[in-house]
């Protein structure tokens, strides 16, 4: 039996910015690499460029902002700050477990904040699965920056390869299991910028592998 586009399973992808790795899983869907139809595309900027990749694919979007959570709360009163926040995860989860329908799986890619357990667990308990892509390999520069700290680190000898690594996302930041690794040398005298262009070249091959490998990790548990 043929299966059709609506029996295949569903991902929704986070983007902040340009959206380079969005098109990676948009061509993975469309030649049928990916065993699964990206249905939703959720932003947290309105000016993310990966908003009209998305536009061009005819996927659905919608912009979630926390700016406007920020809206008329000093810099200063950092615990309404945390409270906004917290709501705006919690939003988040909201919106796609309720409003948007539940997916089969999340694909972070390009997401540039950090999920809180507001978001986490209440995905969590809906056993959708939740994987992000990080520049950088396991155990090495979590959080932000990662492809200029690793870098630097390159250049002064402390490492002698980089990479980029797809994993599952967990509540301690970069830590979750992973399921892709790509690793690169360190070419002494090389500048960041090419650093990063080689790194980038292999995110695009890993969110597609670590994609496909989630999906076929939950069709053989159906």
């Amino acid at each position: 039996m043929t299966t059709t586009m609506s029996e295949r399973p569903s991902i929704l992808v986070l983007i902040s910015g340009n959206g380079t790795n969005l098109q990676a899983l948009i061509d993975g869907s469309e030649s049928g690499r990916i065993p699964g139809q990206i249905t939703h595309v959720i932003s947290s900027s309105s000016k993310a460029y990966g908003l009209k990749r998305a536009a061009k694919a005819n996927i659905p979007t919608t912009v979630h902002n926390l700016r406007k959570y920020y809206n008329g709360i000093p810099k200063e009163d950092k615990e309404a700050r945390i409270k906004a926040r917290a709501q705006f995860d919690k939003d988040l989860a909201d919106i796609i477990l309720n409003k948007i329908g539940k997916p089969s799986l999340i694909v972070c890619a390009g997401w540039m904040l950090i999920l809180s357990p507001e978001f986490l667990n209440p995905l969590s308990k809906a056993k959708v699965p939740i994987i992000n892509l990080h520049p950088a390999l396991p155990g090495a520069f979590e959080g932000t920056h990662a492809i200029e700290r690793s870098w630097e680190a390159g250049q002064k000898g402390i490492v002698s390869k980089g990479g980029c690594m797809i994993h599952y996302v967990i509540q301690e930041v970069d830590r979750g299991e992973p399921l892709v690794v790509k690793e690169i040398p360190v070419i002494k005298g090389e500048s960041c910028d090419g650093f990063e262009a080689r790194i980038h070249a292999e995110e695009h091959a890993a969110i597609v592998e670590g994609t496909v490998k989630v999906l076929n990790i939950l069709a053989n548990k159906s």
